[in-house]
């Protein structure tokens, strides 16, 4: 039987936030131009990559920005 693993909420936003931005660093975007490219302000992608926080709305334009460009990169174990 697999390893059960609770996370936090917090946990969960912090998780996704450095995978934003590592994906983000990755395709070699600046904030302003991942903005530019899914309509989420500068300063709101700012915050989410320091705090976590960012409303679901905002997030899902910046996922749906990463799929749509092809820049998601998935890897094992994560």
């Amino acid at each position: 039987m697999g390893q059960l693993s609770l996370y936090s909420t917090v946990d969960v936003q912090l998780a996704l936030s450095a995978w934003i931005k590592t994906q983000r660093k990755t395709l070699k975007l600046s904030r302003q131009a991942l903005a530019a490219r899914s309509t989420v302000p500068a300063p709101t992608i700012k915050k989410f990559e320091t705090t976590g926080q960012i409303s679901l709305r905002q997030f899902l334009l910046l996922w749906q920005n990463q799929i749509s460009q092809g820049g998601i990169i998935f890897q094992a174990g994560n």
